[in-house]
């Protein structure tokens, strides 16, 4: 990282904010070297000129060829900036667009540089304010000079890839045999789609001169709860003329957040949202942009939450909105509707000391309505068994625990099988017997989640006993089947866009430590038995995906993963067999995702690492 005065004093003021030990730890963050630097990466994967070409004749030939008008609010804009943004609209392979300019600067200095474009290229419209009215009136002020079916937002000292007009409505639909990977709510997540209504890109950061581009931002397919915990959508967004006639327009209420107010109201809307996984936006980082020194404005922040509050009003959910140290990021906090039972399983055979730490941590909870299912299966020493003992002559209204015993061997989907059928609870707690949870509140962070009419499964992060990172959600397709993220990571860090530390939908999430309502464990079938050890959490969230809910990963859990402390390795000749057996499984069911790619992930990062880390191979 190159020093500079300007960073110097950006740090002090980011020191000042977060304090010694946080500062440090998010300054180790940003200066880790890059497995695969990004600036390499991006020129390798920019469009060509042979590219470009081939996209200007196959636009040229769609039957349908939508007017694309692109918004962008004017405000003493400098020179360059201008028209290095002109400038990349102009080169767009698709061709058919108009640039609609509102400008509410005080002079005319901006307003002769751009008659100087739109004398020569009659696509640019202009209209200088009276007044500067603010970045959401003036957006408006644009909006109303566009009269395309598609609408995109550009600021206006960032520019676009050649190829973002193409790539978004071939995305959406509008180009021939190019139907896009989208969401169709409350159906099959990975249906394919011709048409949306609403467009996001992936972004990356660009310095004053253009010299650099940096800080890539790889986004997942529509992830809700990540949007709720941060704008991560921002750049570049497209959306469908009606969409924004219903969603009316920007908000000034919620100015420094506008469109993340915006976002929220057009995605609500919105039947279908498609993502494009390719830098197609660069973000222009200047001093005063809360891009590069949010510190500057925090007022922008608190908009964002007041954003979040309101898009939950909307939908009628409740939520405790609060900001976070991160700038620019949020938690959510749903509230436990009643006071349902919640039955914990608790698979176990011997350990008894491991199992003594589990339900020690497990009654410290604040949530009192629970039952604990501990399911015994081929213990054989003593101590178990008189510790057994001990907890029976416990058990009673203010202790309450069962012991039952599967005779089968060993199948994890069995026993929780078994396990869930002899549960009392509303909602299930699947827990294994070598967790050791570390907050006392749970349950209630669990159940707020669990009890959302479009969440089906809630998992937590997880840690091993030396402080890093077990668990934070899981990618299928990493690692062959499916794989955990940022394993080994020190658990005081963040990760890749905050998301160890944020709460998002994922494909999947381990069951050593997750909740689920028992009627949808019973709707998917429970758990799949003919995956007796591996991947049956995974296959279990993907049928409940399948059948339109969410799964959430939710930071606000943390617990000690002490893992396969009682079942030791796999590594007999059976145990291998075995595994193998699993991975045709999990192949023969689920091969859409696992070739398609999981869409809350990006293609063009790694499936071998866990941290986000680019793929050198990604295309």
């Amino acid at each position: 990282m190159k020093i500079t005065p300007y960073k110097i004093k950006k740090g002090l003021l980011y020191l000042k904010h977060y304090g010694l030990k946080e500062f440090l730890i998010r300054l180790g963050e940003r200066m880790e070297p890059e497995e695969v630097p990004y600036s390499t990466w991006y020129e390798a994967h920019r469009i060509t000129a042979e590219q470009a070409k081939r996209q200007e004749e196959d636009a040229a030939r769609w039957k349908h060829r939508p007017l694309f008008s692109i918004c962008v609010p004017l405000y003493r804009t400098p020179e360059a900036y201008l028209r290095r943004l002109i400038e990349s609209v102009q080169a767009q392979t698709y061709d058919n667009w108009e640039l609609c300019l509102a400008d509410g600067s005080d002079g005319d200095e901006v307003e002769r540089l751009v008659k100087t474009y739109r004398a020569e290229d009659e696509r640019i419209y202009y209209h200088h304010l009276t007044e500067n009215l603010g970045i959401a009136e003036n957006t408006n002020a644009a909006f109303s000079l566009a009269k395309g079916e598609w609408i995109g937002l550009l600021d206006h000292d960032d520019c676009l890839a050649e190829d973002a007009l193409y790539e978004v409505l071939a995305a959406a639909g509008e180009g021939p045999a190019r139907a896009s990977l989208v969401k169709d709510y409350g159906s099959n997540p990975w249906v394919k789609r011709k048409k949306a209504q609403v467009v996001y890109t992936d972004e990356d950061k660009i310095d004053d001169e253009e010299k650099e581009h940096f800080q890539p931002h790889f986004k997942p397919d529509y992830n809700e709860d990540l949007l709720r915990s941060n704008n991560y959508i921002t750049h570049f967004f497209a959306v469908r003329r009606e969409i924004v006639e219903e969603a009316g327009g920007f908000s000034k209420e919620y100015e420094g957040a506008q469109d993340y107010d915006f976002i929220f109201r057009c995605t609500a809307l919105a039947e279908r949202v498609a993502h494009v996984p390719r830098i197609l936006y660069h973000w222009r980082i200047s001093r005063e942009s809360t891009a590069d020194n949010p510190v500057s404005k925090e007022y922008a922040f608190e908009a964002g939450r007041r954003a979040i509050e309101a898009h939950l009003k909307r939908l009628g959910e409740k939520g405790k909105v609060t900001e976070r140290a991160d700038f620019g990021f949020y938690r959510v906090r749903y509230p436990v509707q009643g006071t349902p039972l919640v039955s914990i399983l608790i698979p176990n055979k011997d350990q008894a000391e491991t199992l003594k730490t589990c339900l020690a941590s497990i009654q410290k909870s604040t949530y009192a309505n629970y039952e604990i299912l501990i399911i015994e299966n081929n213990s054989t020493e003593p101590e178990t068994f008189a510790f057994y003992e001990e907890l029976k002559q416990k058990a009673g209204d203010d202790f309450r625990i069962r012991i039952i015993t599967y005779e089968g061997e060993f199948n994890y989907s069995a026993i929780n099988n078994f396990g869930a059928a002899a549960a009392a609870g509303e909602y299930l707690v699947l827990l294994n017997n070598d967790i050791e949870l570390l907050t006392e509140d749970w349950l209630e962070e669990m159940l707020g989640n669990c009890q959302r009419r479009d969440v089906g499964i809630v998992g937590a992060r997880l840690q091993y006993p030396n402080r890093t990172i077990q668990h934070a959600g899981i990618v299928v397709g990493m690692g062959g089947i499916a794989g955990n993220l940022f394993v080994g990571m020190k658990a005081e860090r963040s990760g890749y866009m905050h998301k160890a530390s944020i709460q998002l939908d994922y494909s999947a999430v381990t069951a050593a430590c997750m909740m689920v309502s028992k009627e949808l464990y019973e709707q998917v079938g429970g758990f799949t038995e003919k995956l007796s050890v591996a991947f049956n959490d995974v296959d279990f969230c993907l049928k409940a995906r399948e059948a339109g809910y969410l799964v959430v990963y939710d930071p606000e859990v943390r617990a000690i993963h002490y893992e396969s402390k009682s079942r030791g390795k796999e590594d007999s000749p059976a145990k291998k067999k075995r595994f193998e057996g699993e991975i045709l499984y999990m192949q023969k069911h689920w091969p859409r995702i696992l070739k398609e790619g999981d869409p809350y992930y990006n293609p063009n990062l790694s499936l071998s690492r866990s941290n986000y880390a680019l793929r050198s191979d990604s295309k």
